[in-house]
């Protein structure tokens, strides 16, 4: 039976491996890029990055047939994915043991947001939260030095806790123009 542990001592592998294609400058910036359709009948978005496919939908109370998380949901969801990443990566990296590893993510979105009496209401998820449970023979300062190292390198987490500036633009495509 493969641990986690055993799958540990192969991420270190990896993580290596990629330290030193940075440190002999072989490794750069990587293009991310998503591309998501709405579709027609049921209002679902089909979200592909590379080959994979993930699709995003509305609960029924928002016109919605609940055939996947929504997009805030899914936010929650690529958060708790990246701290999970990051704590294997970081013990992989620190060789912390994990025996297991599992994170919860919460958050609060109001639909009153915006509306009348609710102007100062987020529209975006706010009251983010997430709670790390972790099983480790490790000692409590090995632990607490792997969260700090968590906190610090988890790319999607400093990504929310940071402001950013999105670049945006609206292309219109005229498919109904005469020809």
């Amino acid at each position: 039976m493969t641990t986690l542990n055993d799958y540990l001592a192969e991420k270190r592998q990896a993580v290596l491996a990629r330290d030193a294609r940075v440190a002999d400058g072989s490794a750069g910036p990587a293009r991310l890029q998503a591309h998501v359709r709405a579709e027609g009948r049921s209002g679902i978005r089909r979200i592909r990055i590379r080959g994979h496919e993930v699709i995003s939908d509305s609960p029924p109370d928002f016109a919605g047939y609940d055939l996947g998380p929504s997009s805030p949901e899914l936010q929650l969801g690529v958060l708790g994915s990246c701290v999970t990443h990051i704590f294997l990566i970081q013990a992989a990296t620190l060789q912390v043991p994990l025996t297991s590893l599992e994170v919860e993510v919460n958050g609060v979105i109001d639909p009153r947001a915006g509306k009348p009496g609710h102007e100062s209401t987020p529209i975006w998820p706010h009251d983010i939260g997430y709670v790390v449970h972790i099983d480790s023979p490790a000692p409590q300062a090995e632990i607490d030095a792997l969260f700090e190292a968590v906190e610090r390198t988890c790319p999607i987490l400093n990504l929310l806790c940071n402001p950013q500036q999105i670049r945006s633009e609206v292309r219109l495509t005229d498919s109904h123009a005469a020809g």
